[in-house]
């Protein structure tokens, strides 16, 4: 009996496939025997240019160039927020804040922010060579941090 099942599941298989190449092959004669549209019509030749033409246009306007600032120019335009080549107090310690509030995750204030930024002040005080409450651009290059050098190879 399980012989007899497996024999009419194959001729089924068989009869499917072989109708199924029929009918694949009676629409590929349907889609062989349609009319096909008309060619679209002829573009227009492009103009050619004369013999006395110029190969190229003229050249396009050469781009401006960027002013290349010094590692303290930078610095100094990071900190001067208003842009009037002065860095007042008040500048100086906007960085300042922003790293405070890092610095106190919780939210409860137990770090005092003056006594964190003695240090900020008194680097501000010390650079302020005038008094004025500004730092101008030779004044607060003094303040720039020093620099360690690279390490080098001991090979």
């Amino acid at each position: 009996m399980a012989v007899s099942r497996f024999l009419a599941g194959g001729f089924a298989t068989a009869l499917l496939l072989t109708g199924g190449v029929f009918l694949w092959k009676g629409h590929s004669q349907v889609a062989e025997q349609r009319a096909l549209p008309a060619p679209p019509p002829k573009l227009p030749a492009i103009p050619v240019a004369g013999p006395n033409a110029p190969k190229r246009g003229a050249a396009p306007p050469e781009l401006p160039a960027a002013k290349q600032e010094t590692r303290e120019e930078r610095r100094f335009n990071r900190y001067d927020r208003d842009r009037n080549e002065r860095i007042s107090r008040v500048e100086m310690m906007a960085t300042r804040s922003a790293a405070f509030r890092k610095l106190d995750a919780n939210g409860d204030n137990l770090l005092s922010f003056e006594e964190w930024a003695v240090a900020t002040s008194d680097r501000f005080a010390g650079a302020d060579a005038d008094k004025s409450g500004d730092l101008t651009r030779t004044e607060f290059a003094t303040t720039a941090p020093k620099r360690k050098p690279k390490p080098t190879c001991s090979c």
